[in-house]
């Protein structure tokens, strides 16, 4: 045989090699594409059934972003286009970031997962001494101390507490739950860890973030407040909901003393990064920024949710459900999940992440709807390959469709409310004075031009008019109609000596629990 027969059966023996190869790699690529197509046409109907103003997605695969793309506008009254790079409030998908701010201080060996909170600080008070003396950095970030979902929100929304002053005063909290024997969705807990990391590494929380995770990850348009915004282009507008649920645009607000627990403000395509960072369980691009062993800790279910029927009837393979350490766990057709979602006011938003299949998805909203699940979960389909799956969006909007039917219904055989003529009991000098909170502090109500005025000392951006509605019950017209903010009755109670001793604020809002504010007139 000579040296040209050689090299030609080499090269053949090559060529067939690289067909080996390359078919499969081909094939992905191929099931990519056809898989990215069908899902921007979902994602552009999805925006428009919904009556969403601006989202934008991308989704990392196999350490590379495969899809990054805007949709819709900033603001539905001023315009102008969304892409990859728009900036949105991440809001509670920031927990993560605070999570693994505590794992690089784990892998240094500067504090233990277990550590009791009140070493690092020592001003912290809980309902009891037990709770206090025991709460530890796992408690702070997997919603078990015992306090209710969104307990104390109302101690950060838009107030002038500091961090340490919410601390302090969340001793005021009764539990809703035994300690370590529930869930209660807790954002106080997370300014609680941010301030650990703070007393710990003397930075703070927002500059560990940066130079932790931002500057590594070369997220350079990724920011830590709202105030960070100032001159920067490209930035989404939230939005509410007007009197017949079309959205509306409104403006952001700096709540710098929540950063820990959703302070961040990131496009899909910085996002993308970090989904990077965690699929590849702490490395990026090579460099080792946290430890395997603290993703998988930070992953793992440290505490138990319910699945209840209705989930079970809605997604019949999700078998548990568990809260992490600063993310959630599940199962979904099989394979693991690990994600979290974002409330900001006017931005929703969701994060997802299939470790097995190296998949991570980003859906960033200006938009209080919950498109963004949905939207993930026929993502999920397409890349698991479910057959006869679900059209999630559909599924979901027709869902709504019939509860909000119900609800007319039911509202429609309900006897209708006879117009009063009733008059307040005592003179409206009668209720004025200054109200205490033990846990919130003073709110004021005076009299201006003819009204009662109500004003929450510590938010000086809550409060507003009180109109007579029935008895010693007023309808509050809150002065900033901020899309968080829901309809409010104000009730004053009678004290023995037949004057007014005390005030509530009522209002069925998801958010916010206004009845932890047990007012007391002191004068």
């Amino acid at each position: 045989m000579n040296n040209l027969t050689t090299l030609r059966r080499s090269f053949l023996l090559l060529s067939l090699l690289l067909c080996f190869i390359l078919q499969p790699a081909l094939a992905q690529k191929n099931n990519n594409a056809a898989t990215i197509a069908k899902l921007d046409a979902y994602y552009q109907k999805a925006l428009k059934d919904w009556d969403v103003p601006g989202m934008a997605i991308a989704i990392v695969k196999n350490d590379s972003v495969i899809f990054a793309k805007g949709y819709g506008v900033l603001n539905n009254k001023t315009g102008g286009q969304v892409d990859a790079n728009t900036l949105f409030g991440i809001a509670s998908n920031s927990k993560a970031y605070t999570s693994a701010a505590l794992a690089t201080l784990v892998d240094a060996g500067k504090i233990k997962w277990t550590d009791k909170v009140n070493k690092y600080i020592p001003y912290l008070k809980m309902y009891s001494p037990y709770v206090t003396e025991n709460l530890t950095i796992e408690d702070l970030l997997s919603h078990r101390a015992g306090l209710r979902t969104f307990g104390g929100d109302l101690l950060w929304y838009n107030t002038n507490y500091s961090r340490e002053e919410i601390i302090r005063r969340m001793q005021y909290l009764e539990p809703d739950y035994g300690f370590r024997d529930g869930y209660g969705y807790s954002n106080l807990m997370f300014i609680t860890a941010g301030e650990v990391i703070e007393n710990v590494t003397g930075k703070t929380w927002e500059n560990y973030i940066k130079e932790t995770f931002f500057q590594p990850l070369g997220m350079t348009r990724s920011y830590t407040s709202v105030n960070d915004l100032k001159g920067v282009q490209n930035v989404a507008s939230p939005h509410g909901f007007d009197k017949e649920g079309k959205p509306v645009a409104t403006i952001l607000t700096a709540w710098d003393n929540w950063n820990p627990a959703a302070g961040i403000f990131t496009s899909v395509t910085q996002q993308a990064q970090w989904m990077r960072l965690q699929l590849n369980r702490g490395t990026y691009n090579g460099k080792k920024i946290f430890s395997e062993n603290a993703s998988r800790h930070m992953w793992q279910a440290h505490n138990p949710m319910p699945v209840s029927k209705g989930s079970e009837e809605f997604m019949p393979s999700t078998h548990f459900s568990a809260a992490g350490l600063g993310w959630f766990v599940s199962d979904y057709e099989g394979r693991k999940l690990v994600y979290h979602g974002g409330g900001h006011e006017g931005m929703n938003s969701r994060t997802v992440l299939a470790p097995e299949e190296k998949l991570g998805i980003v859906i960033l909203t200006n938009s209080m709807s919950s498109i963004m699940t949905p939207i993930a979960n026929y993502t999920l389909d397409q890349f698991f390959g479910v057959q006869h799956g679900k059209d999630w969006s559909q599924v979901t909007l027709d869902m709504m469709a019939k509860a909000k039917k119900a609800q007319a219904e039911t509202q429609a055989k309900a006897p209708k409310e006879k117009k009063r003529k009733s008059k307040p009991t005592m003179d409206l000098s009668a209720y004025t004075g200054t109200y205490y909170s033990q846990l919130y502090g003073n709110a004021t109500v005076t009299i201006k031009d003819g009204k009662l005025d109500l004003q929450l000392v510590p938010a000086q951006a809550l409060g507003g008019t009180l109109t007579h509605w029935q008895h010693d019950i007023f309808d509050l017209d809150w002065k900033n109609d901020f899309a968080l903010l829901t309809p409010t009755k104000v009730r004053f109670l009678v004290g023995p000596d037949g004057t007014i001793s005390q005030m509530r604020i009522d209002s069925d809002n998801p958010d916010f629990h206004f009845d932890e504010l047990k007012f007391e007139r002191v004068k």
